[in-house]
């Protein structure tokens, strides 16, 4: 039973997916669903990025490849999927988290103006 709901967010995380082999996107794809159904998402999935106000990284691995996709909560039952990204170093490079933030931001700026047209 799902405990929260996972939306993409424009083009960004399915562009990316679709760059990864097969086998890569089932492994992302399940991780999806056990944040969609877990209540307590282990650290092993879903991370907070230090440093952020709300961003996260949702953990992927398969073999030696590690995949990583931003995304955040809107409010508590909804998590928005932002880019994503194969990591090649130890930390996660500084322009990838901005493009994730910079997404966010225009996401919460969208919703505020559709806020105002109603």
């Amino acid at each position: 039973m799902k405990v929260r709901s996972v939306i993409a967010y424009r083009h960004y995380f399915i562009d990316f997916m679709k760059s990864l082999p097969e086998k890569m996107q089932d492994k992302v794809v399940k991780t999806i669903q056990y944040i969609e159904t877990l209540q307590m998402i282990p650290d092993k999935y879903l991370k907070h990025i230090k440093g952020t106000k709300g961003l996260y990284e949702i953990r992927t691995r398969l073999g030696s490849d590690i995949v990583r996709v931003f995304c955040f909560f809107d409010g508590e039952k909804l998590v928005v999927l932002l880019s994503g990204f194969q990591k090649k170093t130890q930390k996660t490079p500084k322009g990838e988290i901005e493009h994730a933030l910079n997404l966010m931001l225009e996401y919460f700026k969208e919703k505020e103006e559709e806020k105002k047209e109603k």
